[in-house]
């Protein structure tokens, strides 16, 4: 049976994210470019972010802040910190069926 997408995904550009989140778009895009955040280009070159972006942003800030470390090791950090989220989600699930 096919399913059929009936309203535009939410997505949020980069001024609002922006504002949101209390960052210059300069370093939003910056971020984007280490991988810190996901953001996709449209065809006029326009960064548009799923809403999810404002709490990752807060994240890296909260992590540069805290733990005083650069770019590249907060990268891996949200790394780790969203396989910790997968797996105690299997865990969770784990437990609901035993």
């Amino acid at each position: 049976m096919a399913e059929y997408l009936l309203t535009r995904p939410v997505r949020l550009s980069l001024d609002t994210v922006a504002a949101r989140s209390g960052l210059h778009p300069e370093l939003i895009r910056r971020f984007v470019a280490l991988s810190l955040v996901d953001g996709t280009t449209d065809a006029s070159g326009r960064l548009w972010f799923a809403p999810s972006a404002v709490d990752t942003l807060a994240r890296v800030q909260r992590l540069r802040a805290g733990l005083c470390l650069n770019y590249a090791s907060i990268g891996l950090v949200l790394d780790l910190l969203d396989r910790i989220d997968v797996l105690e989600a299997q865990v969770r699930s784990h437990r609901r069926w035993t």
